[in-house]
């Protein structure tokens, strides 16, 4: 059922694609396709931002395949994918990736959204920013 919907779920230290991630949603049966690129920025509310790293527990794949699978359970969709970047990402290099295809624009929205704010609140992948003046911090650590 939904793990054929489930499409494509990585975590990764190589760059990520919007192609490749458009591509394993695409399905005759959907009439709309949604997709959330995050990219980094230079800066952080106020504050410019020198380097990011993120990094990932052991079980980050896991748990975005449990993600994936129960957004495609809560939605009506055709196809869901997501992938994360970890390592070391210069300013505009992609994060994150994710897409989801659905019978209706309506839905791939929806799912779309409830797909990439479930993954950044569960599934433990960390950002490290470091900033122009000398500080860091650490963002979603528990």
């Amino acid at each position: 059922m939904s793990g054929q919907r489930v499409r494509l779920t990585q975590v990764r230290e190589t760059p990520l694609s919007v192609d490749e991630v458009l591509a394993a949603v695409a399905d005759p049966a959907a009439g709309g396709t949604c997709v959330f690129v995050g990219a980094v920025r230079d800066e952080d509310g106020d504050r410019a931002g020198s380097a990011l790293a993120y990094s990932a527990h052991p079980t980050a794949v896991a748990q975005l395949c449990e993600v994936a699978e129960a957004v495609a359970e809560r939605h009506a969709v055709t196809a869901v994918a997501a992938t994360h970047r970890v390592g070391d990402l210069a300013i505009g290099d992609l994060a994150v990736v994710v897409a989801v295809s659905a019978p209706h624009r309506a839905e791939a929205f929806a799912a779309a959204r409830d797909l990439i704010d479930t993954l950044k609140s569960t599934v433990p992948i960390w950002k490290h920013q470091q900033f122009d003046d000398g500080a860091d911090e650490w963002v979603g650590l528990p």
